[in-house]
């Protein structure tokens, strides 16, 4: 399996992105294709291109995140995100993952790779792994402006994710929406709603936002719009969160002549703080392309990126898209 990673995307590429993807090549036991340019991936990787795993393919241009995404796709040909997706396409990768320009990155895939058939928006499945068990929020940020069976095709998309990659049998599906009552929400709820009672799906129903983090639904599904905020407002949490934990053990590390991590540690909160870091979880999953492609967060580091990598493996190894496009039905 060849996964190409984006070399030159994020905050923090091209090393953290090199160094992710060779943590990931011994872990995961996959091959990698950094996508970047030659000379100085070259330099970065140097003694590991003597060993299988790690390959390296010239994309000489760059989309930076704040371009323009559409225009940069034109404009960029041979940026490393529009040729990483082509690697995808021509079928010498089996994922694409990248921690660079959001928009640049689903629409190469969507232009590129095209959408699965009886897809009509693809839409971002992002993974929320603060409670006892994950929960899947679809759409995290891919659709501003949706329609009702827009938000069907959502659900059914989280529901394979979530029973295949999360393995979370029979997955509890709700909609958010601002009340539990069948009443509530704007019109675009209001009207998703039957059908997604008659979807076939485990559908609960309505759930409010405060109940994300309760689980009280393993698919949330709702509009890009609506998604991303959501997804944006628990980062944010996750951020202070932990920037609290560090000063609570700084605070006391030096009176117990520990280090921050292990005092943490020591009292139970080593894991909570590992478990509210979003970035431990690689990155989001774009459903609904004929394609599999891994959205990295921006700000990724090392260990992201090796995650990010994994997460693409297991995608692959699950055979999400053909299950999508009722090829497989076991």
């Amino acid at each position: 399996m060849i996964i190409a990673v984006d070399a030159a995307g994020g905050d923090y590429a091209p090393y953290e992105i090199v160094k992710g993807a060779i943590k990931a090549v011994h872990e995961y036991g996959v091959e990698v294709a950094l996508v970047g340019k030659r000379s100085m991936l070259h330099v970065l990787v140097g003694k590991h291109l003597k060993q299988p795993g790690i390959t390296v393919v010239d994309a000489d241009q760059v989309i930076e995140s704040d371009e323009s995404p559409m225009k940069a796709l034109r404009s960029k040909p041979n940026s490393s995100i529009v040729v990483g997706v082509n690697l995808v396409k021509e079928g010498k990768a089996s994922a694409f993952v990248s921690a660079g320009n959001t928009g640049a990155v689903f629409g190469a895939a969507l232009l590129n790779l095209g959408r699965l058939n009886d897809i009509e928006r693809p839409a971002i499945a992002c993974t929320i792994d603060f409670a006892a068990t994950p929960v899947v929020l679809i759409d995290a940020g891919a659709n501003a402006d949706c329609r009702p069976n827009h938000l069907v095709q959502f659900a059914r998309m989280g529901a394979i994710y979530s029973e295949r990659v999360l393995l979370i049998k029979s997955p509890r599906v709700g909609l958010l929406s601002n009340g539990a009552e069948e009443t509530k929400g704007n019109q675009l709820i209001q009207e998703a709603y039957p059908l997604l009672k008659d979807s076939g799906l485990n559908f609960i129903g309505n759930i409010e936002a405060q109940d994300i983090l309760k689980v009280v639904a393993d698919v949330v599904v709702t509009d890009g719009f609506t998604g991303n905020i959501v997804l944006k407002t628990i980062e944010g949490l996750s951020d202070n969160f932990l920037i609290f934990l560090r000063q609570v053990g700084h605070m006391f590390s030096s009176a117990y002549h520990l280090r921050a991590r292990d005092l943490l540690h020591d009292i139970g909160l080593g894991s909570a703080a590992k478990k509210m870091d979003y970035r431990e979880y690689g990155g989001a999953c774009l459903l609904g392309v004929n394609g599999y492609v891994i959205k990295a967060h921006g700000r990724s580091r090392a260990g992201t990126i090796k995650n990010a990598i994994g997460l693409a493996k297991q995608v692959v190894d699950k055979n999400i898209l053909q299950i999508i496009k009722g090829e497989d039905d076991e």
